[in-house]
């Protein structure tokens, strides 16, 4: 499928929920396009396709991030790395404190996630002011990883995300 081809069919998966997590907030919701099986394929081969020979690993962000990132890590035929919220990986971690667009967060990565150098791509349901992506990008060089790329299937053009990721390859399925 083509970009366009795939911008439509995540468009077509999406739905907004006004006041989740809090009063305020307008969540975009691409858990239809995950129960879509044909949907789902389609966007992971072609993440996978636009990638193919570039990373060694991918990396999911909790919780929306595993999905994706492990079906494209499984098109690719790399592996996985989880990026989770502060206590739930059982070896030792490094972690890292952001700020998000509704409070503070910690995430965290094992220390051994990676070989010295292993190529990775960080993905995310959706990038808003950044700080997750900054906060995991910084994770997986401290662990050894070069990010190659950070890709999110929606980004919220109003948090100027991409302010906190300068120098970096960023890519959105669909911008808002």
């Amino acid at each position: 499928m083509s970009d366009e081809q795939i911008r439509q069919l995540v468009l077509d998966h999406l739905r907004d929920i006004p006041d989740f997590p809090k009063p305020g907030v307008l969540f975009k919701d691409f858990t239809p396009l995950l129960a879509d099986g044909d949907a789902l394929r389609a966007v992971a081969d072609h993440l996978a396709q636009r990638y193919a020979g570039r990373v060694d690993a991918v990396v999911g962000i909790e919780a929306r991030g595993f999905i994706l990132g492990a079906a494209t890590a499984y098109a690719m035929g790399v592996g996985f790395v989880p990026v989770r919220k502060a206590g739930k990986l059982p070896g030792e971690t490094y972690e890292a404190t952001y700020t998000l667009e509704y409070g503070t967060a910690t995430l965290e990565i094992h220390v051994d996630a990676f070989v010295e150098g292993q190529r990775v791509l960080i993905m995310d349901d959706v990038l808003a002011t950044g700080g997750t992506a900054a906060a995991t990008c910084e994770l997986v060089e401290r662990a050894g990883g070069e990010v190659v790329a950070v890709d999110v299937v929606l980004e919220i053009g109003a948090f100027n995300g991409r302010d906190a990721l300068v120098g970096r390859e960023v890519v959105s399925l669909l911008v808002d």
